[in-house]
């Protein structure tokens, strides 16, 4: 097991599956033991910490809702008392919505962006005081695609993860003087799992690479923004997409 993490904590959000499972899988493959936060998949939360482990690798699964600040202070509050520190955020957590602007509702705008707003700010201002100890704290916020490109029937996504740019180079500016990295990684067309057709926005766009990517072209950079190397990078929006805008 490479080790450039050793010694390090790291709490990913939304862990259970897909580019959030990948990256609490490389992190703890850096060295790092790692927190598997899920909202409500406990048994696939638990199949990532088991991978990790059988892998010689620390780990906990602890399922919260990142919406939630009384959840959020658990969360943090479990992981400091299992590890004894943290020192890495990863705010991937989030939900994946579609709907025509005139049929979206409150109710679901509200939740996209307490996903991923809300629980950005509250996992990031919950968890400070642990970064501020770290000396090498780092916060890494996953954005989406089409924060950046736009598209149909994604108000409500479009919104809060771009939301998540401005919010990098704020905590940028306010965290610099504490040591901490805030940097945002944003997936291009990555091949995940999903529970309804192939998003219309992705059929239509192609990359130079000449292939989607996959998790771990994702994780990969996350774990260069969380490690030693990437110190002297802040408040950066990092476009993990193959070239794609380049097309």
């Amino acid at each position: 097991m490479e080790v450039e993490l050793g010694g390090s904590v790291a709490l990913v959000t939304g862990a259970a599956r897909n580019i959030g499972r990948e990256i609490a899988l490389t992190l703890a493959h850096a060295g790092a033991a790692v927190v598997v936060n899920a909202k409500s998949s406990a048994a696939e939360a638990a199949a990532v910490v088991a991978e990790i482990e059988s892998r010689g690798g620390q780990a906990a699964a602890i399922l919260a809702d990142v919406s939630e600040p009384a959840d959020v202070t658990r969360l943090v509050a479990e992981t400091v008392a299992r590890f004894g520190r943290l020192d890495i955020l990863v705010n991937n957590a989030a939900l994946r919505d579609e709907a025509p602007f005139p049929e979206l509702t409150l109710e679901r705008w509200r939740a996209v962006l307490q996903s991923v707003l809300d629980g950005a700010f509250l996992c990031s201002q919950t968890a400070l005081p642990h970064l501020r100890a770290s000396g090498r704290g780092a916060i890494v916020n996953i954005g989406g695609l089409t924060a950046h490109t736009g598209a149909r029937n994604r108000a409500h996504v479009i919104t809060a993860k771009a939301g998540l740019v401005g919010f990098t180079r704020a905590l940028a500016h306010d965290l610099s003087s504490d040591g901490i990295t805030v940097n945002c990684v944003v997936p291009g067309l990555i091949q995940t799992e999903r529970a309804g057709a192939e998003p219309s926005h992705r059929a239509a766009r192609v990359t130079l690479v000449g292939r989607h990517g996959v998790p771990d072209d994702v994780a990969s950079a996350v774990r260069w923004i969380a490690g030693p190397g990437a110190r002297y990078l802040t408040g950066q929006t990092l476009h993990i997409n193959g070239g794609l805008y380049l097309g």
